[in-house]
């Protein structure tokens, strides 16, 4: 839902210049706007921080490109995740003003204006334990930063090499979230949580080989992690990863 829109509905109504029962339809369109295939939820930001995102898989290229429109329209930031190079290529091509974002399979539609800087506990860090992991770091680094926060990425730091992880283990103490994206046996989870006080948001990948059961090990282990503080999502899902974060990161108005 749009402030200015929602205040202005309501000065024409006590000015007399719009009837209430004429309100009412102007009313339902600024929260959800419906169509024969979608109900675009409009009235997300508000209740939930956060506007409503797009998964692409499934959804054709032209339904994908309706919603950013109507998304875009109201005035909200419109992100489609989990998109094909072929349909990332006809969604960015059929939205003027969007980013395509490869590694993370992302197409965004920047909120017109920009939304006002937001009041942030600090920065959310991104630790990625090998390149095969990228697609999903970078899916969480990208919608972390989509939705106003200041993000620091560690990319290449997995256990087979824990002396890479500790150089950075200063920076990684100042972070106020740290997302862990982790497949093969996914212990880097685990081994971050044990240097650090700042909650991890554990990310399992599909990354490994046959006995990784595409995966399920790391999500289990992440699961029966005996570090205390790790919060895990699904796999591969590095999407649920930064809205979460992004919910422990910003700063609430308590007034």
């Amino acid at each position: 839902m749009n402030h200015n829109d929602l205040e202005n509905l309501l000065q024409d109504v006590r000015s007399g210049t719009l009837s209430v029962d004429a309100a009412i339809p102007k009313m339902r369109s600024l929260v959800q706007d419906a169509s024969d295939f979608v109900h675009v939820d409009l009235d997300r930001p508000r209740r939930c921080g956060q506007p409503e995102a797009i998964f692409g898989e499934g959804k054709t290229a032209d339904e994908i490109i309706v919603i950013l429109q109507r998304l875009h329209q109201a005035g909200q930031n419109a992100l489609a995740t989990r998109l094909s190079p072929e349909k990332a290529e006809a969604v960015h091509a059929a939205t003027p003003g969007s980013v395509w974002h490869r590694r993370a399979r992302i197409v965004h539609l920047p909120q017109v204006p920009p939304a006002q800087p937001r009041e942030v506990r600090g920065t959310i860090a991104i630790v990625c334990a090998g390149t095969s992991d990228l697609h999903v770091a970078e899916e969480a680094a990208i919608v972390a930063e989509i939705y106003g926060n200041p993000v620091e990425r560690f990319w290449d730091v997995g256990v087979a090499g824990i002396h890479r992880l500790m150089a950075h283990l200063p920076a990684l103490r100042e972070a106020s979230v740290i997302i862990v994206v982790a497949g093969m046996e996914g212990a880097l989870a685990s081994v971050v949580s044990g240097l650090v006080s700042t909650p991890i948001v554990a990310v399992p990948t599909s990354v490994g080989y046959g006995a990784s059961f595409g995966g399920v090990a790391a999500l289990l282990a992440m699961l029966n992690s005996c570090a205390a503080g790790v919060g895990v999502v699904n796999i591969d899902n590095g999407f649920g990863a930064a809205v979460m974060a992004d919910r422990i990161n910003r700063r609430l108005d308590t007034t």
